[in-house]
């Protein structure tokens, strides 16, 4: 009985699918949906993790397909109705295979300006298509096989009289053209039941991701989350509302920000102007690493014993006033300041939204084009994150080796990367490539929340506190201080060290301000008593420069990561007032020590202003301020308002494709490639032959890995993924005798 039940509840849905019209659309989501899901698991690598993540997966293309499919409910003509139901049920299965495709080869989603740009489309979907091909795309055909069987097959003596509009015969197991109109409100209802699917789906996302599109941090996360076409409809309002504040832009504008950053300008100081000159810059960016680690102990035990004897180094300049001024971007925010001189975004990340199209005058490019350098950037995680691996090409960055050139087994990772002392280590065969003098940045993932280390990577204790975020802090801080003491140990054996200057820097704070208190008592502070003056002073990160011979010691200078660029190019001897920057050179006697925080607030040696508030630096007391002190502190308002603002219409505007400082290209994204960084890099040095600047040619054609130590548990048996290359790059990578 129950047999014959479940071929009557199957014989009735297939009924309804061959002989109505919302079964047959039916029909097209459900394959839809299942091709989709297909493409989740198999092509793209959307690292969903958890049972909400998973279920996200499962559900999110569903609410936006079935509401365009919905679209041919709403048409009263029969034949028309299910036109149209197959010709956006192609076009989502165009926009699924086109990324798919496109995902192959540089790892992220079809933008709408990548599809409105031919150029651009056809180096990832035009002559290489067919290389791209691989047998279980059979899948994403399938599909239209069955509608093409349904639709032929079993109405296939009906074609011609379908096409002729003359009366049809259907036999009873042919697809039936359904004459009826759908019932009443079936229409509204199935496009309601969608609206609220995608509902849903998107709140759902939002508790799991708060913020997802305001600040975007990935492309692939608004997939994993809201969907394909979800996505593509994002960027493209985006894409509107960006071309259209261009639109209205105009050179003039330029007049005002080029008056402001040469009258802000800040000569470099006779004392530390080229010292590095001809030097490799190796950038360590610090993730979440805040000021208030160093010298700080956990049970007498230093979380960063490394970097504190570093800092007291007589060949290491360090800031110990120096703060963070990220927004809604964190990473990306600092990484902007670091690389262009300019602020993130008011609201969202600036790579994100902007840095594939916009024009900069980045740090990479300028030190290429007025030094020779060679450029790179090392990241163990995903290279599509914060939209790096467009944002990067705009930079002016000549390679990029992101986590594709990585080893990923799964006891080497943390969610945004491998883990630091592997990072570090295979890092080493792709530098010692480079020429010289390179300028290269290399970011680490481990101190990154959750902040999870396992105990076989480090034995430093517990902090003791409620919140594991804190207690594994410190853990992870602990960690990433002994990768770097490995690196360092690494850069004086090989003898790179006597030829770079080495910056490391913190992005952003690791401990929000809502932990903060939990860990005002390791701090010496009373919880009840913590103040927003507090929080302000937690903003603070390190910027360390070591170099040899470097004239070091402790700066009490007040500055932010907005200053880094114009110091950096003056240590290097580059002349930094013809770009627009809007920080000045923290070792110069004109310096502006206000630091402007993005939302406004700001910071000055004597005091720290929070909304209407006004604090006492030295005591932390909150102050009234007399009539005078209300007119300076509203003439330093002034001018942060100024510099954020002005900053944010260079970039909404892309302002800086009107101006072109002398000696200065303009960099065009589309000659990089970065699934070519390694066979650039060795066929640059093959080229060279002799005249090969790079560690490994001046080697004698010898890798220097060996002379990287560490004590990583994951390379005490195998230290094979030090030396070579994935075969997923070596196919990318040209035959090479310098190969190893």
């Amino acid at each position: 009985m129950r047999s014959r039940f479940r071929r009557s509840v199957v014989s009735t849905l297939l009924h309804r699918v061959r002989t109505t019209r919302l079964g047959f659309l039916g029909l097209l989501l459900g394959l839809l949906w299942l091709k989709t899901l297909f493409a989740y698991h198999v092509d793209f690598d959307l690292g969903a993790s958890g049972l909400i993540q998973q279920l996200l997966l499962l559900i999110n293309p569903l609410g936006t397909s079935a509401l365009l499919l919905s679209a041919a409910l709403y048409i009263k003509k029969p034949r028309l109705a299910y036109a149209v139901g197959i010709i956006i049920y192609l076009l989502l299965n165009l926009l699924l295979f086109a990324n798919v495709l496109y995902y192959r080869e540089f790892s992220d989603f079809l933008t709408i300006a990548t599809m409105l740009g031919v150029s651009k489309v056809s180096q990832g979907l035009g002559a290489s298509s067919l290389n791209m091909l691989t047998p279980h795309d059979v899948i994403y055909g399938c599909d239209l096989i069955i509608v093409i069987f349904t639709l032929v097959l079993f109405g296939g003596y009906n074609v011609w009289r379908f096409l002729q509009n003359t009366p049809l015969r259907w036999p009873h197991f042919g697809l039936r053209l359904d004459q009826r109109p759908p019932r009443y409100h079936v229409p509204q209802a199935v496009s309601m039941l969608a609206i609220a699917l995608f509902g849903v789906t998107m709140a759902v996302s939002e508790l799991n991701r708060p913020n997802l599109l305001s600040r975007t941090f990935d492309h692939n996360y608004i997939v994993k989350y809201l969907g394909l076409a979800p996505f593509t409809l994002y960027d493209g309002v985006k894409t509107a509302q960006n071309s259209q504040v261009r639109a209205q832009a105009d050179s003039s504008e330029m007049d005002q920000v080029l008056n402001y950053t040469r009258t802000h300008y800040a000569a470099p100081n006779i004392d530390y102007a080229g010292v590095a000159k001809g030097k490799n810059v190796i950038i360590i960016h610090l993730e979440s690493f805040q000021q208030f680690l160093l010298n700080f102990k956990v049970d007498g035990q230093e979380v960063t014993p490394f970097l504190n004897s570093l800092v007291k180094d007589k060949n290491t300049l360090s800031f110990d006033n120096f703060y963070n001024q990220v927004g809604a971007g964190k990473t990306s925010d600092a990484e902007n300041m670091l690389e262009t001189g300019t602020y993130g975004l008011e609201a969202g990340s600036l790579f994100a939204s902007l840095g594939t199209d916009n024009t900069f005058e980045a740090a990479p490019a300028i030190l290429n084009q007025t030094a020779g350098y060679s450029t790179a950037v090392f990241h163990g995680g995903a290279g599509s994150f914060w939209n790096r691996n467009n944002t990067y090409k705009s930079l002016g960055y000549q390679s990029f080796f992101d986590g594709d050139y990585y080893a990923q087994n799964s006891d080497q990772t943390t969610d945004y990367g491998i883990k630091d002392k592997l990072m570090f280590g295979e890092t080493i065969k792709y530098m010692e490539r480079l020429q010289q003098p390179f300028y290269s940045k290399i970011i680490t993932t481990t101190n990154h929340y959750p902040f999870y280390i396992a105990d076989t990577d480090t034995d430093f204790p517990d902090a003791g506190t409620s919140d594991a975020t804190i207690n594994g802090y410190f853990r992870t801080a602990h960690y990433l201080d002994a990768a770097l003491k490995e690196f360092f140990a690494y850069l004086k054996s090989s003898g790179l060290y006597k030829h770079s200057l080495i910056m490391m820097y913190g992005d952003h704070y690791g401990i929000s301000n809502d932990r903060n208190p939990t860990l005002a008592p390791l701090l010496g502070k009373n919880a009840k008593d913590w103040t927003s003056f507090d929080d302000a002073q937690m903003q603070r990160v390190p910027l360390i420069f070591n170099m040899d011979g470097l004239k070091g010691g402790i700066k009490h200078t007040y500055g932010g990561e907005i200053d880094v660029l114009p110091t950096l190019m003056h240590l290097l001897g580059v002349n930094s007032k013809p770009y627009v920057q809007f920080g000045t050179d923290l070792l110069s006697a004109e310096h502006d020590q206000t630091v402007a925080f993005r939302n406004h607030n700001f910071v000055t040696p004597r005091y720290t202003v929070i909304g209407n508030k006004v604090y006492l630096n030295q005591t932390g007391e909150a102050i009234t301020p007399n009539a005078s002190l209300k007119a300076q502190l509203a003439q330093d308002q002034k001018q942060v308002n100024q510099a954020l603002d002005l900053s944010d219409t260079v970039a909404s505007k892309n302002l800086l494709r009107f101006y072109v400082p002398k000696g200065f290209q303009p960099i065009d994204p589309a000659n990089i490639d970065y699934t070519a960084s390694l066979s650039n890099v060795l066929a640059t040095q093959t080229q060279l032959g002799a005249k090969s600047t790079s560690l490994y040619s001046q080697n004698g054609n010898q890798s220097t890995v060996n002379d990287f130590h560490t004590d990583a548990p994951e390379l005490a048996d195998d230290r094979s993924a030090l030396t070579k290359f994935p075969k997923s790059v070596l196919k990318q990578a040209a035959t090479s005798s310098s190969q190893p």
